[in-house]
């Protein structure tokens, strides 16, 4: 090789390596690039009971496709349904309690009603009667003791002959008869004493049914508490019976499955992982030193190593306000004074406006941000 085709070789060298140099720089200077860039899922969820038990079925492998709303897995619900059952047989006694305290309540308040009724009628009636009998009385007593002072006039005129001794007898009778009358209204203003004791009696019988008729809604008011409870906990074990079953949250495929059944597990333990294949976008981690230029809504191109012919047009979501470390649950400590700069990531998220077909979630790829 002669001396000129070796400097021709050179040249043509120095511009290739030169237009490459160019359209690398050249590029970057336009675009923000990033190969810290991941595809992720709107949607991937960790699909987990709510209760704990013992899991005797799975009906779906990994990478089994799925519907919203379809049967994932099942718990045993035995030991739940003889817990319902028991709740459901304590109300039903607690309302065969409380309506028979009712219905008892119900008579004695009827029975309250006629006793009282009764009893005030009868003390009523029999003060009248008090009141009316010791008037009679009184009356008799005034006009006894104006017989009586007739029998002594009587009495003095028969020895002095001025009347007949049947004028002075009549006298006497009427003055016995008087004594006896006012004896036996005095009898029976005691009888009638003995029964308006009695008839008070009667009211204060009535005090005592009043008295069981506030205990008796007092054991309703408690029966009732209970019977709220109870109810109450049977909505938890209906609550719980419908946890037993795992049905999807929405369409997708399964990403993975944990475990195999049987298997006792607690409540929140993974069983499967359900992802949404067309629910992706591309998670950028952005040098701070490549932040100029890039804002929400910018187009950028993104590449993954799995489909090398292929590219996918994107737009910038959204841009994190704070930087990836800023969260670390080990800080960074400047207080001694010792500071060296790093170079900060920022989350960028990426829409893919394009067909998904042939990404997956967790790849990782290569991103070029156009910049404003």
């Amino acid at each position: 090789m002669d001396r000129k085709t070796g400097t021709i070789i050179i040249l043509v060298l120095v511009i290739v390596f030169g237009y490459i140099g160019y359209d690398y720089f050249s590029f970057r200077a336009k675009n923000a690039v990033s190969e810290a860039s991941f595809i992720k899922s709107d949607k991937l969820a960790n699909l987990t009971f709510k209760v704990k038990g013992k899991v005797v079925e799975m009906r779906k492998h990994e990478n089994d496709p799925v519907k919203k709303g379809e049967l994932l897995a099942v718990i045993d619900p035995t030991d739940l349904n003889v817990t319902k059952r028991r709740v459901e047989y304590e109300i039903e006694s607690l309302v065969k309690k409380i309506e028979e305290m009712r219905l008892k309540k119900s008579r004695l308040k009827k029975t309250l009603r006629l006793k009282t009724s009764i009893a005030k009628n009868d003390i009523e009636s029999i003060k009248m009667r008090m009141e009316s009998l010791k008037f009679k009385i009184k009356a008799a007593q005034t006009k006894l003791e104006k017989v009586q002072k007739d029998a002594i006039r009587f009495k003095q005129m028969l020895e002095k002959r001025l009347i007949s001794s049947s004028d002075y007898e009549n006298v006497q009778m009427q003055r016995d008869s008087l004594a006896d009358e006012i004896e036996g209204m005095k009898r029976e203003l005691s009888a009638l004493e003995t029964a308006r004791k009695s008839a008070e009696e009667g009211y204060k019988i009535a005090d005592v049914t009043q008295k069981m008729i506030m205990e008796l809604e007092k054991g309703i008011a408690s029966a009732q508490e209970s019977l709220k409870a109870q109810k109450e906990a049977l909505k938890d074990v209906e609550n719980k019976l419908a946890y037993t079953r795992l049905y999807a949250p929405f369409d997708g495929v399964i990403a993975k499955k944990y475990f195999d059944a049987p298997r006792v597990i607690e409540s929140g333990t993974p069983v499967y992982a359900l992802t949404d294949p067309k629910k992706l976008y591309c998670e950028v981690l952005l040098s701070e030193k490549k932040m100029h230029g890039v804002e929400p809504g910018n187009r950028a191109t993104i590449t993954v190593e799995a489909l090398k012919n292929r590219e996918f047009e994107g737009r910038v979501e959204s841009i994190a306000p704070t930087s990836a470390s800023t969260f670390s649950l080990v800080p960074r400590d400047i207080a001694s004074g010792e500071f060296t700069k790093l170079d900060q990531r920022f989350v960028v998220r990426l829409s893919i406006k394009d067909d998904v077909d042939g990404l997956r979630a967790g790849m990782s790829a290569t991103v070029a941000i156009e910049r404003k």
